[in-house]
């Protein structure tokens, strides 16, 4: 029984391939294939002639007639060219060439390479009768070439060594190739099964991600859209504000208009690449209508993190401004969107490091000022035996790193030296 590889459910609809058959080659490696079997079986008959014309030489075989010398050239030439539809015609083309080396030694070349590529198939029915004519052709070239010397002997010999021994070592050498084009076989196809489902991972997990950004995008909106309708309603309704008062309203106006129309092409652009326009649901548990946390709730997350027993040094760097005289603090000037990613950065960095080391202290450091950018970085120390590598089914980071890219920014992650580091920059307008 032979096993040849099948194209999992699913996959391009593939033709029919036989068992042994060898792969896709290009036109330049396939004419190279058929030069260089054409001259290896050219010399293995020409030393057969050889040795043929040596035992005649000493005496040990009858000479030929011109005859049956002309017609084992002939006959050796005609095997060249039939040997090359043996893909084609395996067992036909292998049964007609055995025949051949009944009367011609310079054919047993392309026969033998032609019983190679029968063997291929494991079509032992197919192989056992041509076993059967190989035989029987070797017994009749003695009858063609006969022995002078000890003919008894040396006729058993060739029959057996020649005929049989022979026969099975070219059957295995094809069995041997025809395994192991299917073994390759194989391989590729699981490659490129893998590549499709990978691919389609990923590209689940970037219409989760960007789903998921516009959800998180609904309390901005309404809260955004919600001021400008009370400040107009107030503008419409009170006559006589002074005109101070009417400024800073229309100004209060303005700025959640702009900040709304900002989040407004952030939501489009994340929509707009949705596979067929179409939603992709939360997983279990999402709350479309929870404010969703930014770098203000950092210090209540590793509290989290250290109360479950995990060593988070953090260092925040960034530029602070002068609060008591009324300037901002640090990370007030950050885009809310911004900001929210930041917070699933260092969240899913933190959460890596205790899956992937736990027990190992983790450093968390944020930096930048406003017209450079915000600087994050998380950091734990690689341990050995584990994977610090993504698994196949984590995409936590590649989520991440679409949803970075979204927001403006760059995300990188992986081993550096005794470490494995996650960075990234984010965008920080300049107040």
């Amino acid at each position: 029984m032979t096993a040849v590889a099948a194209s999992p459910p699913g996959a391009d609809a593939r033709p029919a391939v036989r068992a042994g058959a060898p792969l896709v080659q290009s036109r330049g490696r396939r004419v190279w294939g058929a030069i260089w079997r054409t001259v290896v079986a050219a010399c293995f008959g020409f030393l057969g002639i050889a040795a043929i014309a040596w035992q005649e030489e000493l005496g040990d075989r009858a000479v030929q007639s011109g005859g049956l010398a002309a017609l084992d050239l002939f006959l050796g030439l005609l095997s060249l060219g039939l040997m090359h539809l043996r893909r084609r015609w395996p067992f036909t083309v292998a049964l007609v060439l055995t025949c051949f080396t009944a009367a011609s030694t310079s054919a047993t070349g392309a026969a033998a390479m032609v019983i190679v590529s029968l063997a291929t198939t494991r079509r032992w029915t197919a192989i056992g009768v041509v076993g059967v004519v190989h035989v029987a052709a070797y017994t009749a070239y003695l009858k063609v070439s006969p022995y002078v010397t000890d003919p008894v002997w040396n006729g058993v010999f060739d029959v057996g060594v020649g005929g049989v021994m022979y026969y099975v070592l070219l059957v295995t050498i094809g069995a041997y190739i025809g395994l192991r084009r299917d073994h390759v076989r194989s391989l590729v196809l699981r490659a490129e099964t893998a590549e499709r489902e990978q691919a389609g991972r990923v590209a689940q997990a970037r219409a989760n991600e960007r789903a998921r950004i516009a959800r998180e995008m609904h309390d901005v909106l309404a809260h955004r859209i919600s001021l400008v309708a009370m400040h107009a309603g107030g503008l419409a309704y009170r006559k006589d504000l002074p005109r101070q008062e009417v400024t800073r309203t229309a100004e209060t106006i303005r700025d959640s208009a702009h900040a709304a129309m900002k989040e407004l092409r952030e939501i489009l652009g994340v929509l707009r690449d949705l596979p067929e326009g179409g939603a992709v649901l939360g997983t279990e548990g999402d709350d479309v209508h929870r404010p969703q946390p930014t770098l203000e709730e950092l210090p209540a997350l590793l509290d989290e993190c250290r109360s479950a027993g995990v060593d988070v040094t953090f260092h925040d760097d960034r530029a602070t401004g002068d609060t008591e005289a009324g300037g901002r603090g640090p990370g007030e000037s950050l885009a809310e969107a911004v900001s929210r990613t930041a917070y699933r950065i260092v969240q899913e960095g933190l959460t890596n490091a205790r899956k992937h080391a736990p027990g190992k202290p983790v450093v968390v450091t944020i930096a930048g000022m406003p017209g450079d950018g915000l600087d994050l970085t998380v950091a734990n120390p690689r341990v050995q035996g584990t994977r610090d590598e993504l698994p196949a089914s984590g995409l936590g980071l590649m989520g991440l790193t679409e949803r970075t890219e979204l927001a403006g920014g760059h995300l990188r992650y992986g081993p550096d030296g005794g470490r494995f580091v996650v960075r990234a920059w984010l965008p920080w307008a300049a107040s």
